[in-house]
């Protein structure tokens, strides 16, 4: 850590103590509870603190990388070299009338409970995704008939010179598991979503009745970065690994779960390779058989 001396000098004086965690193990910060350790690991409490945080990664020239709930997330055995950025601190959610405003880093499970509360209807589709509003934008997250494109009225970003940017939804470029936010390495700050008010009785019957269908569907007593692979075009991934009789195969202690063949989990144990080699089993074969390639939704980074 002695090269790191500086920089962490420099982040004692701006966070405090219990926001700056050394040699933390990224299995505590992704739901896939896998990888290494990251050098250092902070948790800003204020959009502040955030831009004065990358400020001095820049200045002392270290790679950082920036996370949300680590729920599509996958960290190399080897970890991360440099600093890992968790928002998950800058969470504040506030209501205006029909609007919903959110730091990047609130979850969309608490967004989602917000809106019910307030009887606003739109966001249940996103009741039971476990990431961050930032995250959800960069990828125009969505389940059930139900994309972020839909509700988002504008998102406040910051490019990689610390400027602030308010993005309208047209901006946004929100497509398929994609955004102008991924396209230009932004980082969300903040979100903006409208909805419509309704009975509260029927919001909150649609929240149960996509809770349980997703229990039913989904393998959530696992470890998991929900589904594994984009839907690629004319197909369904879940289907194409089934029929390629791959429900159920074991690697390490990965699996591609019986419950729904889209979702690559761990069984026990895993490593962080055991996942990486099934993923390039799963698309070999889907290939081989299909003709059909698979990328995988959830993002990878750091050292093997």
């Amino acid at each position: 850590m002695n090269h790191y001396s500086c920089l962490i000098s420099k982040l004692e004086k701006l966070l405090d103590k219990e926001d700056i965690l050394l040699n933390e193990s990224m299995k505590n910060h992704t739901y896939f509870k896998v990888g290494g350790k990251a050098d250092i690991l902070i948790t800003p409490k204020t959009t502040e603190e955030l831009i004065a945080s990358i400020k001095i990664c820049d200045d002392e020239k270290t790679l950082y990388y920036i996370i949300g709930n680590g729920s599509n997330l996958l960290v190399k055995d080897g970890g991360f070299r440099g600093v890992i950025i968790k928002l998950s601190k800058l969470d504040k959610i506030t209501v205006d009338e029909d609007k919903i405003i959110a730091l990047g880093g609130a979850k969309l499970k608490d967004m989602s409970g917000c809106a019910l509360k307030h009887n606003l209807t739109g966001f249940e589709f996103a009741c039971g995704i476990p990431g961050s509003v930032g995250g959800a934008v960069t990828m125009n997250a969505g389940a059930y008939d139900g994309e972020m494109v839909n509700v988002v009225t504008e998102a406040v970003v910051m490019d990689k010179d610390c400027n602030i940017i308010t993005l309208k939804n047209e901006d946004l470029e929100l497509g398929y598991r994609t955004s102008a936010v991924m396209k230009y390495n932004y980082i969300v700050l903040s979100v903006t979503i409208k909805l419509k008010k309704a009975d509260p009785l029927k919001i909150k019957a649609r929240i149960d009745e996509l809770t349980y269908r997703r229990e039913d569907k989904q393998p959530l007593e696992y470890p998991s970065a929900g589904s594994t692979f984009k839907r690629p075009e004319g197909h369904f991934a879940g289907k194409l690994i089934e029929d390629s009789g791959l429900k159920g195969t074991v690697l390490g202690g990965a699996a591609v779960s019986e419950k729904h063949s889209g979702f690559i989990i761990n069984k026990k144990d895993a490593t962080a390779k055991d996942i990486l080699d099934l993923i390039e089993l799963v698309q070999k074969t889907v290939s081989k058989n299909f003709n059909v390639d698979l990328h995988p939704e959830v993002r990878i980074i750091g050292e093997d």
